[in-house]
């Protein structure tokens, strides 16, 4: 495991925890932050700052109910880090309960997250 992945692994401790300050202080300065979603979910979209990260953080639980969230394998080359992970949540604007798996790509830079993708399975969401 190299140093990006410990970087990585802080930053879901920290999600865990509800600790989003410390997930903040893994976040450079100027990010390339987007989760890849329908425009109907208020997190889905880019964010460029940590203020703008801090606002994408605010979005879930005020739109997802999260049971289980489960980052399962973590795969590294060199300053890149694609975690594949789980999760079971209740869409609070309709109450379906969810599953699904979840891809999130990680590019660490001198110790601070500068890019970061996030997808998941939106039909589930949605019951499609």
């Amino acid at each position: 495991m190299g140093a990006a992945t410990t970087i990585v692994q802080q930053a879901y401790e920290a999600f865990g925890r509800g600790d989003v300050p410390a997930m903040l202080n893994l976040v450079a300065d100027e990010v390339d932050w987007e989760f890849v979603g329908s425009a109907n979910l208020p997190y889905a979209g880019r964010r460029r700052n940590k203020k703008e990260v801090a606002d994408f953080f605010a979005a879930i639980p005020r739109t997802d109910d999260i049971h289980a969230f489960e980052p399962r394998e973590f795969i590294e080359a060199d300053e890149h880090v694609t975690v594949l992970g789980w999760e079971n949540s209740t869409a609070l604007d309709t109450g379906k309960k969810f599953e699904s798996e979840w891809v999130h790509v990680f590019t660490v830079k001198n110790g601070k997250v500068t890019r970061w993708r996030g997808f998941f399975n939106t039909a589930a969401r949605y019951g499609m």
